[in-house]
């Protein structure tokens, strides 16, 4: 027979174990979530500089462009701050570029309309003025829309018409 002191001695145990098992659970959790939003924080940090230094814009005229602070700023870039959707929208706004590129590059919004590389590609062409970047991003983006859209056609038949058989 156990005492009282030695019974409530093994439910604490008891309870101890559970408390760090579920403890160590919580905090592999929280080290998957904190890894996930730094590599986005990076990602979009990264495109940022990158087109910050493809329009030639200092990092302090950016941030003032954008009525965010010099630090701040610093700190997105390099993935230690993960900025909010208005954030976001001031920085493209100071970088001359669509939110919603940014918005794609932070993971808040899915662009399913052409491919990344792309659209990569003209933003980041230097010989491109802005004009001409949203002119090209424009009409690629209504093409891949378009061609979305159009019914693609059937096996050609042997005299080459595309027409379905009836």
């Amino acid at each position: 027979m156990h005492t009282p002191g030695e019974f409530v001695r093994g439910q604490v145990t008891t309870v101890r174990e559970k408390v760090d098992q579920l403890a160590g659970t919580v905090a592999g959790t929280v080290a998957a979530e904190r890894s996930k939003v730094s590599a986005t924080g990076t990602q979009v940090g990264d495109f940022i500089r990158e087109q910050r230094s493809a329009a030639r814009v200092s990092l302090r005229e950016l941030a003032r462009l954008a009525g965010v602070s010099n630090p701040y700023l610093s700190q997105v870039e390099r993935g230690l701050r993960k900025p909010s959707a208005e954030i976001l929208s001031a920085i493209a706004k100071g970088l001359e570029i669509s939110a919603e590129t940014l918005y794609e590059q932070a993971g808040i919004l899915d662009r399913r309309d052409g491919h990344p590389d792309t659209v990569a590609a003209i933003r980041a062409d230097p010989m491109l003025s802005e004009r001409h970047r949203a002119v090209l991003l424009e009409l690629y983006e209504t093409y891949v829309r378009e061609h979305a859209a159009r019914p693609r056609p059937t096996d050609p038949t042997p005299s080459g018409s595309t027409e379905e058989p009836r």
